[in-house]
């Protein structure tokens, strides 16, 4: 029985940059709001998910001929199924080109905090973490905090119930690798915080130091309150003792 996929023909097999080109969008006006953006993860891991059950699966297992679901096919049927006026369509095609163009780095990225193989992980997991890592790399205008909550929210709405425990502990290692800076200024180890901790332990030494000049000089004045002393008593103890006057009594008439 022969792998070919019937439903994949010379007419439907594109190059790399008529890949590419597939993801061009003309609209000028789609919303771009912290709202939009949100949806456009939840499109992306929608489509990424059936990309990673299809194609990438094919790939994987050495059944590559049977790929015929690439993401550019999967965004454009999500577009003509659903009202995406709302979304940002933009970050929405943005990430469905080059997550999977970037998955072999994505998934090294991920592998190294797994306590298994990325194969073993639920497909929800893997495509929520590729988003994820995608996002701590790439998206550097949105705040890592940002990133990890909304990793935490695309699992929720979507994966199973304690997958947040794998999610969590990956994501927050990944924000430590690839948001370095912020992670250290958020947890006061940042360049800003130990400059200002510089500083206070400079004015500590310098408070200490003071404190020490101050008892050093108070010592030594009252050393010399001392020495005077006893001098004073030495000078004293040496003088000649000055004899007494007699008291002599009249005699009675």
């Amino acid at each position: 029985m022969s792998n070919q996929n019937p439903a994949k023909t010379e007419d439907n097999q594109l190059t790399g940059q008529q890949l590419n080109d597939q993801f061009d969008i003309n609209e000028t006006t789609y919303k771009t709001s912290h709202s939009a953006v949100r949806k456009a993860r939840r499109f992306a891991l929608q489509g990424l998910y059936e990309w990673l059950m299809t194609d990438h699966r094919f790939e994987q297992t050495g059944k590559g001929d049977w790929k015929a679901n690439p993401p550019h096919d999967i965004a454009a049927r999500t577009r003509a199924n659903n009202a995406m006026h709302t979304v940002h369509l933009g970050y929405y095609h943005t990430m469905m080109r080059e997550i999977p163009e970037q998955i072999d780095d994505l998934e090294a990225l991920i592998t190294q905090h797994l306590d298994r193989q990325i194969s073993q992980i639920d497909m929800v997991e893997h495509a929520v973490l590729l988003i994820g890592a995608y996002e701590l790399k790439h998206s550097l205008h949105i705040p890592y905090k940002v990133v990890l909550d909304e990793a935490m929210k695309l699992n929720t709405h979507f994966g199973a119930t304690d997958a947040h425990k794998l999610i969590n502990a990956v994501m927050d290692k990944l924000a430590v690798e690839l948001r370095s800076v912020e992670v250290e200024a958020d947890s006061g180890t940042g360049y800003k915080q130990k400059k200002q901790q510089q500083k206070a332990d400079q004015q500590k030494r310098e408070q200490v130091e003071e404190e020490m000049a101050v008892k050093e000089l108070s010592a030594k004045e009252s050393a010399t309150e001392n020495n005077e002393t006893v001098e004073v008593s030495q000078e004293e103890a040496q003088k000649p003792r000055q004899p007494k006057p007699r008291i002599s009594l009249k005699p009675k008439e």
